[in-house]
């Protein structure tokens, strides 16, 4: 159609003179809004996105600190505080806080100060509760530490983002303003402009104002134009990102709130599930339990096996429990061979029955590690009601029952006793 433009008359070939100019300059202009756009996609998936995950392993390496700090701390024994101080330097050590000076700094010296407390505790045991107001203090300064590292990583995404929007926004602007120029300086071409420039920029504009990954990509006509065609495929290509972009969020959530070894929930999330299941559970006084159960003599495991095989028994154990319960169960790992419970709609006596068939199956079932010779794991169980109780007293009385369990034998249910 252009050629043909060329061949009109002379007015024509003046006004499409014209149009070609100002048109190109439009499309200059877009060209440049499309590369921003896609800079700033290809910024967010390699550069970004990875920046977010390293925060992630950050925030979540200092909070493990923490968490092992305040073992040092709560451990009744001399050997709890040792692992848990051992645990505390490996993780002070971890390349991923020592590459970022805040953190590092922070570590160095939480770890300095229970090195030094530690040492003191077994001098002199009285000495532990006297130094927990300081820790007190390093404990809320590492919890900053996280949210500063979190909020860091949010900020990453947030201005990519930014950016894609601004363009977006820019790119609209201009259209709108090429398609008010166009209609103004050609009367005489509307029809030509309406089936050719117009309208793909009209099918555009409403693309562009609907984007979203809650809709499908969007679908646009041929068009004879080689520039409407390339925002057309930008726009495609942006809805693409954005999708990829919101798989990646997801997959970040997720990430966050999954145990690495086994996929099951991680300890924070399950808490923060529980908390919110036991009271819609209390609030319309339904029956919910919660248990503790933890694999009987895994460290004899370990020592045979290696940590390697200790993480295929892991593995195993968590695939069996999502084949084995029920979808409105809530399951995570509590800490090392742990594994905490929540069944909603189950009186402690529904519990004990789905637990025991749960405990025979996993009696039962052979897992082959490295190699190649089959072993058999058992697991000790301690229930407790939580239907009147808040949920940090209802796994205390449940980890009560799992110790019975253990004393009485291992390989059991037990039930926590009212006056426990």
């Amino acid at each position: 159609m252009l050629r043909e433009r060329y061949n009109s008359t002379q007015v024509f070939t003046l006004l499409a003179t014209s149009v070609a100019l100002l048109f190109a300059i439009v499309t200059l202009l877009l060209a440049i809004d499309q590369e921003r756009v896609l800079e700033s996609s290809d910024r967010l998936q390699s550069r970004t996105v990875p920046e977010i995950i390293r925060f992630q392993r950050l925030a979540r390496n200092l909070d493990l600190l923490r968490q092992e700090g305040e073992r040092v701390f709560s451990s009744a024994t001399s050997e709890g505080r040792q692992q848990a101080l051992f645990l505390t330097m490996l993780v002070a050590s971890h390349p991923s806080i020592l590459e970022h000076p805040q953190a590092a700094t922070a570590a160095r010296e939480a770890e300095a100060f229970l090195v030094e407390t530690s040492r003191l505790a077994t001098e002199n045991p009285a000495s532990i509760a006297a130094r927990y107001p300081q820790w007190q203090q390093f404990s809320k300064r590492l919890n900053l530490q996280v949210d500063d590292i979190l909020v860091e990583g949010a900020n990453l995404a947030t201005a990519d983002l930014g950016a894609v929007a601004a363009a977006m926004r820019l790119t609209r602007y201009k259209l709108m303003g090429a398609t008010v120029v166009v209609g103004g300086l050609l009367v005489l071409l509307l029809v030509l402009l309406r089936r050719y420039l117009l309208r793909p920029l009209q099918r555009i504009d409403r693309a562009l104002s609907t984007l979203s990954v809650d809709h499908l990509a969007p679908e646009f006509p041929d068009t004879r134009l080689a520039e409407i065609h390339a925002v057309e495929e930008a726009t495609k290509r942006l809805h693409g990102a954005m999708m990829s972009n919101d798989a990646v969020r997801r997959e970040l959530e997720v990430l966050a709130n999954r145990d690495d070894l086994t996929g099951l929930m991680n300890r924070r999330h399950f808490m923060e599930s529980a908390k919110s299941e036991l009271r819609r559970a209390q609030r319309y006084d339904r029956p919910i339990a919660v248990a503790i159960g933890d694999l009987d003599s895994f460290k004899n495991l370990n020592d045979t096996y290696g940590h390697d095989g200790g993480d295929v028994v892991l593995r195993s154990f968590a695939r069996l429990l999502a084949e084995s319960l029920r979808e409105s169960d809530l399951v995570c790992r509590y800490g090392g061979e742990e594994f905490a419970f929540l069944l909603p709609e189950s009186t402690v006596e529904q519990a004990q029955v789905l637990l025991d068939r749960f405990r025979e199956r996993c009696a039962g079932h052979e897992i082959w590690p490295a190699d190649g010779v089959p072993v058999r794991i058992t697991l000790s169980i301690g229930l407790a009601d939580a239907s009147h109780c808040p949920i940090g007293i209802a796994l205390q009385q449940a980890d009560r029952a799992l110790y019975e369990a253990k004393r009485q034998g291992r390989n059991r249910v037990v039930i926590a006793s009212d006056a426990g």
